[in-house]
């Protein structure tokens, strides 16, 4: 399947099981699975937990052995790829997460209370597993494992606004494996991407989270091919809930397909189980999809006839 689990941070805030299960499932049905920097779930029990495609999505901390030490880590558990997100060197103003005072692990407020109070079951396995950690940093030198801190407050504290292609082109000859480089929206930034060592590349404005008035990636994808010709791999995010949706952006050039919320809605409802059941309703819309448009492979030209 042309599909890629994006990483998503703190997959233990939707369920007990946390980014496990949604390792396990994406193994089971045949997809790339994508784990944060910010994951509650180290890069080696992720590892231990499935044996499908892996890849590993970084960024570049202040201190800039942070980033080498993760890879490092990486490379000994196996993983295929890694990726580094280049569009939050600092944080968005996410002014939900503000008025709604996120942090890590959650706190209970008054005005919290009622939606964690009629979730018991959640609310019980938080109270039993209270393991919302970032396992990641935490084992890199970075936050300690039980420290509390509001999300906003580590951005700022340890992300590096003063990211450059140098440091993106250094990462990759670090790494040497399949490098892929998130966040771009230009075609002129996916040439220059591939010049300092990337072998794919990210079409992505972090699902309108960082900065809400970007280019859809959608629109990005022609441009990008155009630029880039037919040897560096192109995958698209934000927005992806339907089959057809897929292979849109298949006919456009991308290569893949990197789906979030759909995935994590499956987790919160279910764990495992849900994201299996998330994964398969879209899994099953793409198999129609293509019998409909007379596609036998992902390589067919048949997407073209899709509007």
């Amino acid at each position: 399947m042309p599909l890629i689990l994006a990483p998503t941070g703190m997959s233990r805030l939707f369920h007990h099981e946390k980014e496990i299960a949604v390792a396990k499932a994406a193994k089971k049905l045949g997809v790339y699975y994508s784990l944060s920097t910010l994951a509650t779930t180290s890069i080696e029990d992720i590892a231990s937990a499935s044996a499908g495609p892996k890849l590993f999505q970084v960024y570049v901390f202040k201190d800039r052995g942070l980033a080498r030490d993760l890879a490092r880590h990486c490379r000994q558990a196996g993983y295929s790829a890694l990726c580094l997100t280049v569009d939050s060197s600092v944080g968005g103003n996410r002014e939900r997460d503000l008025i709604q005072g996120m942090s890590v692990p959650p706190r209970f407020g008054l005005r919290s209370l009622w939606s964690y109070g009629s979730r018991p079951g959640w609310l019980l396995n938080l109270l039993r597993r209270p393991d919302v950690q970032l396992a990641n940093v935490a084992s890199g030198g970075g936050a300690g494992k039980n420290e509390a801190m509001r999300l906003i407050e580590y951005v700022n504290r340890q992300f590096d606004p003063s990211v450059t292609w140098e440091d993106a082109a250094q990462l990759a000859s670090d790494w040497s494996e399949p490098f892929v480089i998130k966040g771009l929206q230009s075609a002129e930034d996916a040439k220059r991407a591939v010049d300092v060592g990337a072998t794919a590349v990210w079409l992505s404005n972090h699902g309108g989270r960082q900065l809400d008035a970007t280019t859809e990636p959608f629109d990005c994808i022609a441009p990008v091919r155009r630029a880039l010709g037919a040897e560096t791999e192109i995958v698209v995010d934000s927005g992806i809930r339907r089959g057809t949706h897929v292979f849109k952006a298949l006919a456009l050039g991308a290569d893949a397909c990197v789906i979030v919320r759909p995935y994590l809605y499956g987790l919160a409802a279910g764990g495992q189980r849900g994201v299996e059941r998330a994964l398969r309703l879209l899994c099953n819309e793409l198999e129609r999809d293509m019998a409909l448009l007379g596609c036998r492979s992902i390589d067919s030209n048949g997407f073209a006839l899709l509007r």
